[in-house]
């Protein structure tokens, strides 16, 4: 059996051994830390003139990571940032650097022109007159003091823009802060408020231009994103405002204005997604009612009305109801005049209730503005096609009568059809231009049929194209409609049933 004593003394004879390895190896991993932050940067270095930047970077790091008080290691980390346009993550380096070695001018220089891009116009006074005393090349010096004029100049400007907007002098403001962005083009402060004026110009496309930047410039910008989403939905872009509510969510789940604005932009968005569901599976009068509901859920948008009018003006239409069709159409473009979508459903709805010159009318405007689009180059063309049809009318069937009918037959059938369908009794715009079209119709088919002379031209014709008239281009109105006098202040009907 080994004694303890035997195995204690044993254990003391390798100490020194052992001792001397831990020695070694401390040694060993200090040379070699050394040298590996001389060999990162240098391969840093290498890389960077190569433009090789994100390897470059990563070197750096490991240098930094190596030794954290190198100060060279810090600004050359700068230095790739600044390349890569990441001025954010360049800054803190600089401060790092000035922190370790106060006197480096080039880092105090860096980092004041980064400061006076972000707008911080005291800090980068500070900066720049610190560069000026401690000693620098002609050329920082110069650069220095260029700057420090630019910065005092931007202080003024920036007093000036704000009495500007206090003022409510809106333009004169945007105009100060345009030249103040130049300069300062990462200051967030400058854009935001730029942005405000552009909304109370009510150029919200440049607004949004400034509040993406914002929302960028500066961590955990909730307020930017609200107020995209708000602009968005005011526009009657439900998804672009639904995606920067959401942006603004991820940032504060608890964001109050932003939660109650979500709940009321995603009520909308499911709304409108399932009415265009119904329009594709042709389910044309429940996509209606469901615009319907998108116009209660969203009465004091103007964009949103007209977005619902738009698509359901486009499924009347689609389900072959041309009045209803007629009326939202026209409403929709009394407000947007050069809506193509809307001009070319407003045709095709014409073309159902067989007003013909109307719906080549509406075709044409839409051309102005659609040159190549295929579908109204065809409408058009269908359209002009059923007007020419249209002018062989069998004017024995408008009347009702056989083609046998005495005159006193037909004068009868024409009182009868010119009082159902007299202008006068309409109220409604779209069903009384119809009426009108029917009562020339009625009033065009009873003037030939009982004058001797037209009769025989038309029977032998085939059509009144041939007959002194015909429909859409006479030059004036047939004898049995009065169109000396129009109703109101006369009191008298331009109708007259004779």
């Amino acid at each position: 059996m080994v004694s303890i004593d035997h195995v204690a003394h044993k254990l003391l004879t390798y100490i020194p051994y052992v001792l001397v390895l831990i020695d070694m190896r401390y040694e060993g991993v200090k040379c070699g830390r050394d040298g590996s932050v001389d060999s990162h940067m240098e391969m840093g270095k290498k890389l960077l003139a190569a433009g090789q930047l994100a390897d470059a970077l990563s070197h750096f790091h490991a240098a930094v990571d190596g030794d954290p008080k190198n100060y060279m290691a810090h600004y050359r980390r700068a230095t790739v940032f600044l390349a890569m346009g990441k001025s954010k993550s360049a800054l803190p380096d600089l401060s790092r650097v000035i922190e370790l070695k106060p006197d480096f001018t080039s880092a105090r220089l860096q980092r004041a022109n980064l400061l006076l891009k972000q707008g911080e116009l005291d800090e980068a006074e500070s900066d720049f007159k610190k560069v000026l005393k401690s000693n620098p090349s002609d050329k920082e010096e110069r650069e220095a003091q260029s700057q420090l004029i630019q910065a005092d100049e931007i202080q003024r400007l920036v007093a000036q823009a704000r009495s500007s907007f206090n003022s409510q002098d809106y333009v004169t403001a945007a105009a100060q802060l345009d030249t103040i962005i130049e300069t300062c083009v990462w200051d967030v402060a400058s854009r935001e408020m730029r942005a405000e004026c552009f909304i109370l110009m009510g150029e919200m496309g440049k607004a949004i231009n400034d509040l993406k930047a914002a929302s960028k410039l500066k961590n955990d910008n909730t307020q930017a994103f609200y107020k995209l989403s708000s602009i968005y939905y005011n526009l009657g872009d439900h998804e672009m405002s639904l995606n920067e509510v959401r942006e603004c969510l991820k940032l504060d789940p608890d964001h109050q204005q932003c939660y109650s604005h979500y709940k009321q932009v995603k009520k909308l968005n499911k709304q409108i997604r399932s009415a265009e569901e119904l329009i594709q599976e042709q389910r044309y009068e429940d996509a209606v009612s469901k615009y319907e509901t998108v116009m209660k859920t969203e009465p004091n948008v103007h964009h949103f009305s007209l977005l619902a009018k738009e698509r359901m003006c486009h499924a009347l239409a689609q389900a072959q109801q041309a009045s209803r069709a007629l009326s939202v159409c026209g409403e929709v473009l009394q407000s947007d005049p050069e809506n193509v979508n809307v001009l070319k459903d407003r045709a095709e709805a014409y073309l159902l209730d067989e007003q013909y010159e109307e719906a080549i009318q509406d075709y044409e405007t839409a051309a102005q503005h659609s040159e190549n689009d295929h579908q109204i180059k065809e409408g058009l063309e269908r359209a002009q096609r059923l007007l020419k049809q249209s002018q062989k009318r069998d004017y024995y069937k408008i009347l009702g009568v056989k083609r046998t009918a005495q005159k006193k037959e037909i004068i009868k059938a024409y009182r009868k059809l010119a009082l159902q369908w007299h202008p006068d009794n309409f109220q409604d715009p779209v069903e009384k231009k119809k009426a009108e079209n029917k009562f020339i119709d009625i009033a065009r088919a009873k003037e030939v049929l009982t004058d001797p002379g037209k009769k025989i031209g038309y029977r032998i014709a085939g059509g009144p194209s041939r007959v002194g008239f015909h429909l859409g281009s006479s030059p004036h109105p047939p004898a049995t409609v009065d169109s000396t006098f129009s109703g109101g202040s006369s009191g008298r009907s331009r109708w007259v049933i004779v």
